[in-house]
């Protein structure tokens, strides 16, 4: 019984037979490693806990990135979803999104402000290596913020932001006004922001930069809950009708759902980002497959710890969708798997 069959037999919910499991645990054979997919194919053999799941999950995406290879890109008939917290952007993790941004092998995002926040400030300033035992009560008193074990000093947050986004938000709010004197801000929310701030980001490092080259829809339902979020109030002060047409993602998103022939999610974590994509599935009968990582423990409540078949119950998951949920650090899982997945596609 493989990594596959285990997971069709899950998603139809077949019982159970003992003649079923005939295939053995097989011990790593480390000698014959020599690239992150053969590493995923000797896990999905050792099985192991997680290990099996990180197999099923790279199956899961890769039959997800071959759709939307072979669907139509006039139209997004073939959705690929990608949602994900700000804090792995802190971290080198960033990578990942980056490289499958640029890639296109995801169509349409939903995250938080503060992914704006830190890809803003990682493209002009350095975030440095920490740790989680220092002592928080020294480190303010140096100008130095904490993000788990890394360290986010103020200039490279707070100050390097309203630096850069001062005289970025003029111009877009020129060009607005010069395009739509009566209506300047009728039909521009956060996609159209995202779109605006990378199309001004000359750096392939930059996930905005390569959203916004690739024209892939950013949506931030959280746009106000971060550095950011401060900065489009402070431009409210000096141009008091500025604004955010919150309600052009949301019909930008309708659209998308109800023209979608196919619809599939890598989720990572919880939140408003995970919410956002299963809520807005649920109108087409739910998602047609999806992968999610998370740390959170289903007795938690949360939206993290959720696991996917709670959405079923919902119709945010269709009952026969392949889906899986990967427990375990995203910073060690997303890079093994981008490292076959990415190589391969």
């Amino acid at each position: 019984m493989t990594a596959e069959f285990i997971l069709d037999m899950l998603v139809r919910g077949d019982m159970v037979k003992p003649d079923d499991f005939d295939v053995p645990v097989e011990d790593y054979d480390f000698s014959t490693i020599n690239s992150p997919t053969s590493l995923i194919e000797q896990m999905a053999k050792a099985g192991g806990f997680t290990a099996t799941k990180i197999a099923i999950a790279k199956d899961v995406l890769n039959n997800m990135f071959t759709e939307l290879d072979a669907s139509p890109h006039e139209g997004n008939t073939h959705l690929n979803w990608l949602s994900f917290p700000a804090c792995l952007c802190a971290t080198g993790t960033r990578g990942f999104f980056v490289e499958a941004l640029k890639r296109k092998r995801f169509n349409v995002v939903i995250t938080t402000c503060g992914t704006l926040d830190h890809d803003i400030a990682r493209t002009f300033r350095n975030y440095y290596h920490g740790a989680f035992e220092l002592d928080d009560v020294e480190l303010a008193d140096h100008g130095l913020n904490r993000l788990g074990n890394v360290i986010v000093p103020t200039s490279s947050y707070g100050d390097i932001i309203e630096e850069i986004l001062t005289p970025m938000l003029e111009e877009i709010d020129n060009e607005r006004r010069s395009s739509n004197s009566e209506n300047p801000w009728q039909g521009f929310g956060t996609v159209e922001l995202c779109w605006a701030i990378g199309d001004r980001i000359n750096d392939e490092g930059s996930i905005l930069h390569w959203a916004a080259k690739n024209r892939i829809p950013v949506i931030i339902p959280g746009i106000y809950d971060g550095s950011v979020g401060a900065q489009l109030f402070m431009h409210r002060q000096k141009a008091g009708d500025f604004n955010l047409d919150l309600l052009a993602d949301q019909q930008l998103l309708s659209d998308l759902v109800w023209t979608a022939d196919s619809s599939h999610a890598l989720m990572v974590g919880g939140g408003i980002s995970k919410h956002h994509v299963i809520w807005w599935n649920q109108y087409r009968g739910g998602l047609d497959s999806a992968v999610q990582i998370t740390t959170a423990p289903e007795h938690d409540g949360s939206l993290s710890g959720a696991r996917l078949r709670e959405a079923i119950s919902w119709g945010k998951i269709r009952a026969e969708a392949p889906q899986v949920v990967v427990e375990g650090d995203a910073s060690v899982i997303l890079p093994i798997l981008g490292s076959s997945l990415f190589n391969e596609n």
